[in-house]
């Protein structure tokens, strides 16, 4: 099993999950996230007080998916999340040791 953690453009969001579901994505968690300093959009950045860095309002989407479908959802993430803009985002790709659905006990189930 692979895990990806995807950071993106919020504005980009709607279609790269649109893209993934449609790719066979059963499910994903959507997280609101700041990206700091070096990681936030050059041009649209805020500044904060409360950080004390600039930053800009991002999405984290993370999927655990067999390693049969990372390289394709991998590719969905970074077509449809691409501006060609800094602050476009990064995607992390990992490996997923084992799983356990809480409800039934069953194991190693993406």
């Amino acid at each position: 099993m692979k895990e990806i953690k995807a950071y993106l453009r919020r504005e980009k969001a709607d279609i790269v999950i649109e893209k993934l579901e449609d790719a066979g994505v059963k499910g994903m968690t959507v997280i609101d996230v700041y990206a700091l300093c070096e990681w936030a959009d050059k041009e649209n950045y805020s500044f904060s007080i409360e950080f004390v860095e600039k930053y800009s309002k991002v999405i984290k989407l993370e999927i655990v998916c067999g390693d049969d479908e990372l390289d394709k959802l991998v590719e969905v993430i970074a077509k449809y999340g691409h501006t060609g803009k800094s602050g476009d985002g990064m995607i992390f790709m990992s490996t997923v040791d084992s799983s356990l659905k809480i409800r039934t006990g069953e194991k190693n189930v993406v």
